[in-house]
């Protein structure tokens, strides 16, 4: 099959390159150029029939990616349903299924029936489900046996935690909290009882045959991504991201789209240092990073800590932003924590967009300013990132206070500045 790296590669310009670059007001011709060089990923799935298609990297919007799954204790596959419906009209452009335990298929197949956007999954999860958890009877034969089953079915990119190494698990266990990933975990562990190197890695150019075959994108899973502050930018995550070096390299060489997945926890001030990093070696690949959490002590409120970062590792190199929900550290999110966390991270994905400079991506801000001026508040709410909670909260104190709708209940009638202003530019105009 030609994928759409191969297409671009040829100077083709698909139907879907032409799709995209509508959605992102942007030349066909620079679409097709940026999936070209790697710089950009549409996955593309022939097998998932995708309304909402949407591409990944930096010559476009920033995109954000809604994680949602059933575990082994909580959640069904109907409620996880419900959570992406929520997610998608919160106006998530990418959704995963991490789902754990029986009949995944089917949860998968209900998945991307119900989803317009591009769905992606992490075939360990299945592969290591399928044995009840027992991780250590996980064979290559079964993680490929996986893989090509998923690409079958339609799932358009996947996470491979393929860059943790043997080597690099030593460096990891010196760590205050070690390996945090759920995948880069379970491969540690395989490994280190098994004495063998990483499957994923050693049966590379297997898995990158059904990729291609299938369009399936490659997320390069950062199975050692730091777990706590004081585990940020070490030898461990850094040893991890030069293997992901070479492997983005591998994909593109055989055709196959990739981006690479970055780190959990942060500090505010590595931020920038890790994006560019990233960057520079993986020659431009799309970042695709969870938050980061900028501090470890705000659970509950990790859609916020995480966001602060988020927007700033938009702003120095990211791509895809994966949300963080308020439950993050504390249990599976809840439908109204979904659209929690996609609000949030849509704020933090447009707010570096408009700091970068992206054409058009200020005219919405510049179009609330002057509905509000104007006391314009239908269309205040309809271009409101979240209209719905904006009219509620707008409308309960209008209600309880009988408010006129020339102003609101911050100032009053009397104290408010734009009626103040109002009648400013009316006495300059006599």
């Amino acid at each position: 099959m030609s994928t759409q790296l191969i297409q671009a590669r040829k100077g083709v310009i698909t139907p879907l390159m032409e799709q995209i670059a509508q959605q992102e007001q942007a030349e066909p011709a620079r679409v097709r150029d940026e999936i070209a060089s790697g710089h950009a990923v549409l996955p593309d799935n022939p097998a998932h029939t995708k309304a909402l298609p949407a591409i990944a990297g930096r010559a476009f919007r920033t995109k954000v990616n809604a994680n949602l799954g059933r575990s082994t204790e909580r959640s069904a596959a109907g409620e996880e349903l419900q959570k992406l419906a929520v997610a998608l009209k919160a106006g998530a452009d990418f959704v995963m299924d991490l789902s754990v335990g029986p009949d995944l298929a089917a949860i998968r197949k209900g998945m991307l029936k119900a989803s317009p956007v591009p769905l992606g999954t992490v075939p360990l999860y299945e592969a290591v489900s399928r044995l009840q958890g027992n991780t250590l009877d996980l064979t290559p034969d079964l993680l490929l046996q996986v893989v090509e089953e998923q690409a079958r079915q339609g799932v358009d990119f996947m996470t491979l935690h393929a860059g943790l190494l043997r080597k690099h698990v030593p460096l990891a266990l010196k760590r205050k909290m070690g390996i945090v990933s759920r995948g880069g975990a379970l491969m540690a562990e395989w490994m280190s009882a098994r004495k063998q190197e990483n499957p994923l890695f050693t049966a590379w150019d297997r898995i990158l045959e059904i990729c291609r075959a299938h369009d399936v994108t490659v997320s390069l899973g950062d199975g050692l991504r730091p777990g706590c502050l004081a585990d940020a930018s070490d030898a461990a995550q850094f040893a991890e991201l030069d293997t992901l070096a070479e492997l983005v390299h591998w994909c593109r060489k055989e055709g196959v789209q990739v981006m690479v997945e970055g780190p959990g926890h942060v500090p505010f001030n590595q931020i920038q240092e890790n994006m560019e990093r990233e960057q520079k070696v993986c020659d431009g690949a799309p970042f695709y990073v969870l938050g980061p959490v900028v501090t470890d002590i705000a659970p509950g409120y990790d859609h916020i800590t995480s966001c602060i970062g988020a927007t700033a590792a938009a702003f120095h190199g990211a791509s895809l932003l994966c949300y963080v929900t308020p439950a993050e550290h504390l249990g599976l999110p809840t439908e109204d924590e979904v659209h929690q966390g996609v609000i949030a991270y849509r704020i933090a994905a447009h707010a570096a967009d408009v700091a970068r400079g992206l054409p058009g991506a200020r005219n919405q801000d510049d179009a609330m300013a002057d509905a509000r001026m104007a006391f314009d508040w239908k269309r205040q709410f309809a271009l409101a990132l979240d209209g719905d909670r904006a009219r509620r909260r707008y409308e309960q104190t209008r209600a309880c206070d009988g408010l006129e709708p020339d102003h609101c209940s911050m100032c009053g009638r009397d104290f408010c500045a734009i009626r103040t202003t109002k009648r400013i530019h009316e006495n300059n105009a006599r």
